[in-house]
């Protein structure tokens, strides 16, 4: 499912889906991994800017940017793949919650 809907999401949020749950989107990724990935690829296919409003609700709803997912952090899959709009977000987050 593409959340590019965010009421949508926050539907589903609300009835009680996991935010931090690995069975929910494919290859095992939370729903803040596959965020950063809808994002970019949107961008990236339509050179439209960067966007981070489902980035910034997950993480507005618990979504952890540390969360691992095959040895790699979601900030730093942010990074790798170059959502660099996503990664600045997700520092100053984990900044405001004593963790960066």
């Amino acid at each position: 499912m593409e959340f590019e809907d965010l009421s949508q999401l926050r539907d589903l949020l609300d009835a009680g889906h996991d935010v931090e749950d690995e069975q929910g989107c494919h290859n095992g990724w939370t729903l803040l991994r596959h965020a950063i990935d809808v994002e970019w690829d949107s961008h990236a296919q339509t050179g439209n800017p960067l966007q981070v409003n489902v980035t910034a609700y997950l993480l507005a709803r618990g979504a952890d940017p540390l969360h691992l997912i095959k040895g790699r952090s979601i900030l730093s899959e942010a990074e790798r793949i170059g959502h660099w709009l996503a990664a600045d977000i997700m520092k100053a987050w984990l900044a405001r919650e004593g963790r960066a």
